[in-house]
């Protein structure tokens, strides 16, 4: 058995409780054992770690992101672009993926998750030509050290997506046996799991209802969770009506696209009673604001979301169109668009501003219950040790009255210190788990060869 303790921590925010000054949390073997003051957990650890001027949060979750993305960030004919116009001018980039070039890139994104807090990803991969497999991103991911939920996305031949390049579409049964293959080799539903498989197309219309339902099926079958994007744009569900004659969230359900083991990302342009059915079915939602922003595509939702009760969780969405991996810069993006929708909204004479521990709170328990766990998500006995904490001495917290909230109103460019599962990931604000010098090395040799 191996024992951790954390403690002088000047403020420890476990969301799951009151805010604990001087807090202390006991850890063995990867689970939390204690939390209180440092009065109060004060059994001897084989290590112990004094967090004096730190502030402490559960490890963030990232419950939407598209990992090999990290290859083609700030791409000309992309920057000024909508998302179909987006799509168009990286089709041509993806076509050229390899095996290698998926691997370098997840663990480059990945690594750059866990400097922002981040301890759990959820990655949606949906673009498989050259040999491709999700063998690549285990590979990438794991190195890294952080939680993961990768989506086997796709998009199949019978789906009619005109602006697809035929490289990057597949067969529908190649999708199912390509998803069996994954929860087969890689799949851990236990309590504590680093690794779980879901399923999901890239998004309404790729994949046929016929296939779409299958996979569904298929998915239940085998416990794990669906996943795509849904209401990302104004045109989706034009689209979808004049392809389906059902608006999109209604085709997706009556294929069995609802419930909890179901999220969806962006939910921008939702009706009202849409909103009310994610929530009567608790089919999780994740909130990518920047990615919104940057492609045009509208503020989604957010107060009207979390005040039906559907389960909300932050993503960063791909590189590609964040273009950042920050989760901690993305919660305070959540705060301030949702500050301007309140302002532009029915109530914009008094509105009733986020607050930072809001988004804290959709960026740690609410990413936990997006993505069906209970075992990460706060600071709790009997909850796995995954632990952030930044140090408040540094310029940009100077004059600091709040610290909690200071993590999403003022800048922080890299958290201090993670644990995942009671395992070290940052330590003094660098990776020790990768040699970033490396693989900032092999990223540039890769997206040098994809631009050729």
């Amino acid at each position: 058995m191996t024992t951790l303790r954390l403690h002088s921590i000047d403020v420890l925010a476990t969301m799951a409780g009151p805010e604990i000054r001087d807090g202390a949390v006991f850890i063995r073997d990867g689970w939390i054992e204690q939390v209180g003051t440092s009065t109060e957990v004060s059994g001897v650890a084989d290590e112990s770690v004094d967090l004096s001027g730190h502030v402490v949060l559960p490890g963030l979750v990232n419950t939407h992101h598209h990992l090999w993305q990290t290859l083609a960030r700030a791409v000309p004919a992309a920057q000024d672009a909508e998302l179909i116009g987006w799509l168009r001018a990286l089709f041509p980039l993806w076509e050229r993926l390899t095996p290698d070039a998926i691997r370098v890139a997840s663990r480059l994104g990945a690594a750059e998750l866990a400097l922002s807090g981040c301890t759990t990803v959820a990655d949606h991969h949906y673009v498989w030509p050259n040999g491709c497999r999700i063998d690549d991103l285990v590979e990438g991911i794991g190195p890294v050290g952080l939680r993961a939920h990768l989506t086997r996305g796709a998009i199949t031949q019978g789906s009619g997506r005109s602006v697809l390049p035929d490289p990057l579409t597949e067969q529908d049964d190649a999708v199912l046996a390509a998803v069996e293959h994954a929860v087969a080799e890689y799949h851990d539903p236990e309590p504590g799991s680093s690794l779980r498989v879901c399923a999901g197309p890239a998004a309404v219309l790729s994949m046929p209802a016929g296939a779409l339902r299958e996979l569904a099926d298929l998915a239940r079958e085998l416990g794990i969770g669906l996943h795509t994007h849904l209401a990302e744009t104004p045109g989706e569900a034009e689209r979808c009506l004049a392809a389906t004659g059902r608006r999109p969230l209604d085709h997706l359900s009556a294929l069995g696209l609802a419930g909890r083991d179901v999220w969806f990302a962006h939910a921008v342009h939702l009706e009202t009673a849409e909103i009310a059915r994610l929530a009567e079915t608790h089919t999780g939602v994740a909130h990518c604001p920047t990615s919104n922003m940057r492609l045009g595509s509208g503020i989604a939702p957010l107060r009207a979301l979390s005040a039906a009760g559907v389960p909300v969780g932050l993503g960063v969405d791909g590189s590609a169109s964040n273009d950042t991996g920050h989760l901690l810069a993305e919660a305070r993006q959540a705060m301030l668009v949702a500050r301007v929708a309140e302002a532009l909204g029915p109530g914009a004479d008094t509105p009733t501003l986020l607050g930072a521990r809001d988004v804290l709170r959709l960026a740690t328990r609410g990413g936990a219950e997006v993505l069906a766990r209970d075992d990460i998500g706060s600071i709790e006995a009997g909850k796995a040790a995954d632990i952030v904490a930044v140090d408040l001495r540094r310029p940009a917290f100077a004059g600091v009255h709040d610290p909690v909230a200071a993590l999403v109103f003022c800048a922080v460019a890299t958290v201090d210190h993670s644990w995942v599962q009671g395992r070290r990931i940052v330590e003094d604000g660098r990776l020790n788990t990768v040699d970033m010098d490396t693989l900032l090395t092999e990223h540039h040799t890769q997206t040098q060869g994809l631009m050729t």
